[in-house]
């Protein structure tokens, strides 16, 4: 993971079994040290996609790691893009799968929302497809590798424009820039970001899981916030050991 989210800014923690008082810090470090002593490797990187080849390929910020399973347990992001049109233009020209969707982008203009690492590799996957790509950083200097085919706007963005599919974005200023398309990919890839790569069902929001935490894609599962639900830490850490016994029993099934 890149950091410990949400839990991270809890100052006091008073509904958690056992430990009255306790700051989501506190906890966090508890866990990773308790995991650490286990045996478990604690890895600080960013996750940007998950693909698949014959294995989980976990492709990250500073490099790539294979896997026989995945538990994804990132939580659930509390923040979105503050842009007029961007829900009522979901499906119809706004997306949040650059690997999903360019396709249908060939020889055309789109947009990118987003400042960081995950909206750089969003733009790696339309580069050789799109026309030409413009990445929205809503005032924030781009953290991205430069290239003819990507321009930048820093000005924020106030809507989107278009009523049966998306035609264009409207800044703050009143300038217009048409695109056909808009690939959503603020701050760090978020759970269902990370589901739809790799062809999990997902609601938008949430990811789809069955009573064993399982996914509809073998050896890929989800727990915590990230599921929807109950959005408490007893709660995630109930559906974090469902998942870890899954993944247990998907690999001795594996190895018959």
């Amino acid at each position: 993971g890149k950091d410990q989210g949400a839990l991270l800014k809890a100052t006091v923690i008073d509904n958690y079994f056992g430990l009255p008082g306790i700051s989501g810090e506190e906890l966090v470090g508890k866990g990773v040290e308790q995991a650490k002593g286990l045996g478990a490797e604690v890895i600080d990187d960013e996750v940007l996609g998950i693909g698949w080849d014959s294995h989980f390929q976990l492709k990250c910020k500073s490099g790539e790691y294979a896997a026989k399973t995945v538990v994804i347990a990132t939580g659930t992001k509390r923040t979105t893009a503050p842009l007029q049109g961007l829900k009522e233009l979901e499906g119809k020209g706004v997306s949040y799968c650059a690997v999903c969707d360019a396709f249908f982008y060939r020889g055309k203009t789109v947009g990118v929302l987003g400042d960081g690492e995950y909206a750089a590799h969003e733009i790696g996957h339309l580069l050789p497809i799109a026309k030409e790509v413009w990445l929205f950083t809503n005032g924030r200097e781009p953290r991205v590798v430069l290239h003819e085919k990507v321009r930048i706007c820093k000005e924020p963005a106030e809507a989107l424009e278009g009523e049966t599919s998306v035609t264009g974005i409207k800044l703050q200023k009143g300038e217009k820039i048409p695109i056909d398309g808009l690939f959503v990919a603020m701050g760090s890839a978020g759970g269902t970001d990370l589901a739809r790569k790799i062809g999990a069902a997902t609601d938008g929001k949430y990811i789809h899981v069955n009573k064993q935490m399982e996914t509809n894609v073998p050896g890929l599962f989800a727990a915590g916030d990230c599921v929807g639900g109950l959005l408490q830490i007893s709660k995630a850490v109930g559906e974090g050991a469902i998942a870890g016994m899954s993944v247990i029993r998907f690999l001795r099934n594996e190895q018959k």
